[in-house]
């Protein structure tokens, strides 16, 4: 659940001016009424400070969780909670509104320790999801601003030669205190696609999401999420091409759910290997990640991922041009039969791809890449393929 703590009101809201005092027509006594006062929605920042209203907080964060049984809360824009600008400036900071992040927290993982909290930061500060014991406020993940905004970039670029492979390779490998699950990774939200903006294929299609450009690339985009180190999310109706930008007066025209359900099963098989459904590919659920291939110039990177042993890594390539490879070589972490289990250029998800073959191969002798091994794959144009022995 969406829970929204920076600021309160000033609409509607029965605690403004509550007992009817205010200093420059601030909210009064359960508000700030000097400078800490000021948010992007107006000056109406709680009182972190003032026991009533951690009280408050508190106890509306342990009701969604604990009376209505929601799995895990999702806080709005936490940086303005603990710095008045939502900035890294000390001199703007907001120690109460830290304190109080820490305690709801604490309190969480005090009487429901398996449900999540996430904070919408959008900083990269570790001490959001470090633990409260070693300073931190104590976050289950946090969304990663470096995941969103250089995929983002990778993907809505017009050239291929202007795409930033580099970039892409550390953003698909970025993690928080040591843990790879840390972050939320995602290439929609209803930040990134209303407001102003659209969905990410109207972004790429110029207006037209059935082009091929637009979903060849969105299913890319897919792809790094769900093989990726991290949560991943998806936002409500990209797994069906939703056309136009997000608003919540709108509903989903699900009839694109039927339209495109190649592109939706293509989403199912890329859950189904993130959750090993298929016992296929353990690399995806695991920490391990390693970007050992980046090919700035062919504009293909790629990747392990591993459980327990890199030499059981599940291994994913990316090719982010319009190109096809009718063999490319990677580097392999291990002998044998390494298999398909993903390839995003399949006609079956969509007519317009172009079912570039890709089969398996047997890993050469060799090393390659910093690897000990090597083997040669197809790659369709704009394509996902993942690998697995």
């Amino acid at each position: 659940l969406d829970v929204v703590y920076n600021h309160f009101g000033p609409g509607d809201l029965d605690l403004w001016q509550f007992d009817g005092w205010q200093e420059n027509d601030g909210g009064g006594v359960y508000f700030y009424n000097d400078w800490r006062a000021e948010t992007p929605w107006g000056h109406n920042r709680p009182d972190y400070g003032r026991p009533e209203v951690r009280r408050y907080i508190l106890d509306n964060a342990l009701m969604w969780l604990e009376d209505y049984h929601c799995d895990g809360l999702r806080m709005d824009a936490i940086a303005f909670i603990r710095n008045v600008h939502g900035e890294e400036d000390p001199g703007a900071d907001l120690p109460d509104g830290w304190s109080l992040m820490r305690w709801v927290n604490e309190e969480i993982k005090r009487r429901q320790p398996w449900k999540i909290t996430i904070a919408e930061d959008l900083r990269g500060n570790p001490a959001i999801t470090a633990s409260t014991e070693n300073g931190g406020e104590g976050f289950s993940a946090q969304w990663s601003s470096s995941f969103i905004y250089p995929v983002h970039e990778a993907l809505t670029t017009m050239e291929d030669c202007d795409r930033d492979m580099h970039a892409v390779s550390r953003a698909v490998c970025t993690h928080y205190n040591g843990d790879a699950f840390q972050r939320v990774i995602y290439t929609e939200s209803h930040d990134e696609v209303a407001n102003g903006k659209c969905r990410l294929p109207e972004e790429i299609g110029g207006g037209n999401v059935e082009s091929y450009f637009a979903k060849k690339r969105m299913v890319l985009g897919a792809g790094l999420v769900l093989t990726a180190p991290g949560i991943p999310m998806l936002f409500q109706g990209q797994e069906f091409l939703a056309p136009g930008s997000f608003n919540d007066t709108e509903p989903l025209e699900w009839h694109w759910a039927e339209q495109h359900g190649g592109l939706t099963q293509l989403y199912r098989d890329l859950i189904a290997l993130r959750r090993n459904l298929r016992g296929t590919t353990p690399g995806l659920r695991g920490q391990g990640c390693h970007v050992f291939h980046v090919n700035n110039d062919a504009k293909v990177i790629a990747f392990a991922r591993w459980e327990d042993s890199p030499e059981n890594a599940t291994v994913v390539i990316a090719n982010f041009a319009n190109v096809a490879y009718p063999g490319y070589t990677i580097g392999l972490p291990s002998a044998g039969d390494w298999n398909i289990r993903f390839n995003s250029d399949w006609s079956g998800y969509d007519a317009d791809f172009s079912n570039f073959p890709c089969f398996g191969t047997q890993a050469q002798d060799g090393g390659y890449d910093g690897l000990p091994h090597h083997g040669s794959f197809a790659l369709g144009p704009y394509a996902v393929v993942v690998l697995s022995r």
